[in-house]
């Protein structure tokens, strides 16, 4: 089923303004409503972070161009690599006290806006950013007042724009490490599906089964959120019926809509917790330079398997949610999911096997080690070591 009601109003009625808790500005032609947005957060110099890709795209030009019209003066950050690093964001924050900005509009895919998050987070308060580690309790330490944030996502994939977290590798950690606080959520999101038109489709795959990797690991995390549970699993349901659309048309704007919703559902609904997807995930992308889209996909049938023995009854709903009749026994639904995922994975032109990523079978074990150090794990519903993490890794070789 599909929200044709939203698609039935008048164009210039199809902004909706929703909150939990993060303002959001949604839909066809949103990115018009920045310079209101910036008026009604008093800034007055922002500082706008975004990536080189996202300049070659054409939409950082896209964002000038409303500000400058509006007559609002920003300074231009574009230096965050693929992966942020701490470097990015001290570069980041050096360009914050130097062009005397008073907050942040961020413009991209997950790595600018999670690197403009910490950046945000050290106007406030003094590095290193690993004190704020989510593993060890870093939430603790973010005491602060922060500056305002505004997040234009350019993909459907993260969700940062709605969520309380930045992720970026550290020197000292030796990990992509997650720092987790409330006060990291944007005050205000800019969810614009024409930005996502010009995304190539290995991309709009990557990002889009990260999105679903949120829904569905924290469907079936271990915590208790029955709000984040009937987000996560219409989220399922948005990515199994539009990511294939977006795929086959990237201008489809209803089916890039739906992607953008469902990428947000997974950043809320994780607040519940993740699983051993996205603790392989932190550890592929620097032991082997997988996106973090691309290593979610990769592992998740894997993690599926690992954890169905336990999770039979809620596979068995998100076969259903992706399509399967509901008629079926719970454990003969709960493969269905797998098999499903799987499917998903392979028709979105994806590799479906590590080995097929470019991972290499001696780094294997780097890998699990570092995935255990991660708190993604935590949340898992089956309790896992090291040797189970080496052990998914190695099925989903």
């Amino acid at each position: 089923m599909t929200d044709t009601s939203f698609f039935d109003l008048p164009a210039s009625s199809r902004i909706a303004v929703l909150s939990w808790p993060t303002r959001i500005v949604l839909g066809p032609g949103a990115l018009k409503r920045l310079p209101e947005e910036v008026r009604r957060l008093g800034l007055h110099r922002p500082l706008l972070v975004t990536d080189t890709g996202v300049v070659k795209a054409g939409l950082v030009d896209r964002v000038l161009s409303v500000l400058g019209e509006a007559g609002i003066v920003h300074v231009l950050f574009d230096r965050v690599t693929p992966d942020p690093t701490e470097p990015d964001v001290f570069a980041g924050l050096e360009a914050y006290r130097t062009g005397g900005c008073d907050g942040i509009i961020a413009l991209g895919g997950g790595s600018p806006l999670d690197a403009a998050k910490l950046v945000q987070l050290l106007t406030s308060h003094s590095p290193p950013l690993s004190q704020y580690d989510d593993a060890t309790g870093g939430d603790r330490f973010v005491t602060h007042p922060l500056p305002p944030l505004i997040a234009i996502p350019t993909t459907a994939g993260t969700g940062s724009e709605v969520s309380r977290s930045g992720v970026a590798f550290l020197q000292d950690t030796g990990r992509k490490t997650v720092i987790f606080a409330p006060a990291l959520l944007p005050r205000a999101a800019i969810v614009d599906p024409e930005l996502t038109y010009g995304l190539p489709p290995r991309a709009t795959a990557a990002t889009g089964l990260d999105a679903f990797t949120h829904c569905l690991e924290a469907y079936l995390s271990s915590g208790f959120h029955p709000l984040a549970d009937a987000v996560a699993i219409d989220g399922i349901r948005r990515v199994s019926r539009s990511l294939p659309v977006v795929i086959q048309e990237p201008t489809h704007t209803q089916a890039r809509l739906d992607m953008m919703i469902a990428a947000m559902e997974g950043a809320m609904a994780f607040q519940k917790g993740l699983g051993n997807a996205h603790a392989l995930a932190h550890a592929l992308t620097p032991v082997a330079g997988l996106h973090h889209g691309l290593a979610n996909a990769v592992v998740l049938p894997s993690v599926m398997a690992f954890n169905r023995g336990v999770s039979r009854s809620r596979l068995a709903r998100v076969a259903v949610a992706m399509g399967e009749p509901s008629g079926a026994v719970e454990d003969v639904l709960a493969g269905l999911a797998i098999d499903r995922v799987r499917r998903l994975v392979a028709d979105a032109g994806l590799p479906t096997r590590l080995s097929h990523a470019g991972v290499k079978e001696p780094d294997l074990p780097r890998i699990a080690e570092l995935a255990f150090r991660d708190a993604s794990h935590q949340g898992n519903p089956r309790p896992t070591t090291e040797a189970d993490l080496l052990e998914i890794a190695r099925a989903a070789f």
